[in-house]
């Protein structure tokens, strides 16, 4: 990480500092000439100056501040007019095709500078041609006088910049190092859900990611929590079939031939039992398990079947069905048909002799909510919440069940990005509500 911390303040830093520089010595490479005009001492305000004394006070005046400035500044100066003749008498030729010819004479013998500049007189209109020679070596040691300046701004810039870059970079490293800390402790199972919280109230992708982190902390230590619990919970119900499978075997052991025949029963139905359980545990695992793509539903169908079903089991059972037509939605319909059927076993089990079990299926904003109802006498209210975890059975149940149907359901409800509502009906007895969304598949 800190390998990462380095490379992206260098990028940043390298990244301004080269274009800062380029852009410098490009501007500079470009317009040296508008440069030096206008940030040399004796350039920059010449031109104005010169026409202000030639104009009001003469010729001879404006000849001599010339003159004091080719004195201070070692600065020689040719004016033209608009004609090409020399405005100032001097040393310098009447023509500007001599002017030019002595010039680069003048420049195989001296290292001179030539600049041009032109300068029209708000006063009087007149255009004026000025023409200064600078030697070099008078403006190289101003050229490294005039860098001080950029050269101090630009290193005040790079400080600047370089801070800047270091509060960048820390704002990308800091939210890693942050979730690589949260992926360790997820790692060692001692993730806390708080631990990202500073992080996830941010408005940007980290906040989001680390919101998105920390639900999937959550729910996998949810899974975790609730495998041990499973485990725990099959290895206390399976405990139980295996003593009397084995208290029942001793007791054949000791019996003679005849009493022995009457504990075969008694073994064959723990094995039933045994079998009855295994498969549950092993239908309620398949749920999280599935890794098939989800397809289109057919509801009715559905509905249909399971309804077919329950009657061949219970014949004297009544069971209505009501359906809205064309009820599809998109997911596993293994699943969903177990967990409607487990919800209408459940219901066979506690509906009392001549009372009907109820199915009604319909579409309620974008989702598909199926409900069973029994008339049986229903569960206790604060048993109602613990109601579709596995192995739980209410207290006073004395149909035969392991607690797993429910705990199937909702399972598959869950896979779905559904749920599982169970309550106890107004009018009496037990309803047990699905809803699954019918495009919007968590678990695809």
């Amino acid at each position: 990480m800190r390998s990462l911390f380095w490379r992206i303040l260098a990028s940043f830093w390298l990244a301004i500092t080269l274009v800062a520089g380029l852009s410098i010595l490009l501007g500079h490479m470009l317009n040296q000439d508008n440069w030096i005009l206008s940030r040399h001492p004796g350039l920059n305000t010449l031109a104005s100056r010169w026409a202000e004394h030639y104009e009001q006070e003469g010729l001879e005046a404006s000849q001599r501040f010339l003159e004091r400035r080719k004195q201070r500044f070692k600065v020689d100066v040719q004016v033209l007019n608009d004609a090409g003749d020399a405005v100032v008498p001097g040393t310098f030729p009447r023509r500007a095709a001599d002017f030019e010819a002595r010039q680069h004479n003048d420049q195989r013998r001296l290292p001179w500078r030539r600049l041009t500049t032109e300068y029209t007189s708000p006063t009087t209109g007149e255009t004026y041609l000025l023409i200064y020679r600078i030697p070099h070596p008078e403006l190289d040691s101003w050229h490294r006088e005039s860098l001080l300046w950029p050269l101090s701004a630009l290193g005040i810039a790079l400080v600047v910049l370089t801070l800047f870059s270091l509060l960048v970079t820390l704002s990308i490293t800091r939210p890693l190092s942050r979730l690589r800390g949260a992926v360790h402790d997820l790692g060692q199972t001692s993730y806390q859900q708080n631990s990202l919280a500073q992080l996830a109230g941010r408005r940007d992708e980290f906040g989001v990611l680390a919101n998105d982190f920390n639900k999937m902390g959550a729910r996998l230590q949810s899974l975790i929590g609730s495998q041990r619990q499973l485990l725990r919970d099959v290895s206390h119900e399976l405990r139980s079939p295996l003593a009397r499978l084995r208290i029942a075997l001793a007791l054949a052991e000791r019996a003679e031939p005849e009493q022995r025949q009457a504990l075969w029963p008694r073994l064959t139905r723990e094995c039933d039992r045994l079998e009855d359980l295994i498969s549950e545990i092993l239908a309620l695992a398949r749920v999280d398990a599935e890794q098939a793509l989800a397809e289109p539903v057919d509801v009715n169908a559905l509905l249909g079947s399971v309804r077919k079903d329950a009657l061949l089991s219970a014949p004297d059972q009544e069971i209505r069905l009501e359906a809205a037509p064309g009820l599809t939605l998109q997911g596993w319909p293994t699943l969903v048909e177990r967990a409607v059927d487990n919800l209408v076993r459940n219901a066979l089990r506690f509906s009392p002799p001549g009372q009907p079990i109820e199915i009604s299926a319909g579409l309620e904003h974008e989702r598909v909510v199926v409900t069973v109802r029994d008339h049986g006498k229903g569960v206790a209210a604060e048993y109602l919440t613990q109601l579709g975890e596995p192995f739980f059975r209410a207290p006073g149940q004395d149909a035969a069940g392991h607690g797993l149907g429910l705990a199937i359901a909702r399972r598959a409800a869950e896979r779905h990005g559904g749920s599982l509502t169970l309550a106890n009906h107004p009018q009496g007895g037990f309803v047990a509500r699905l809803e699954f969304p019918v495009t919007a598949v968590v678990g695809s």
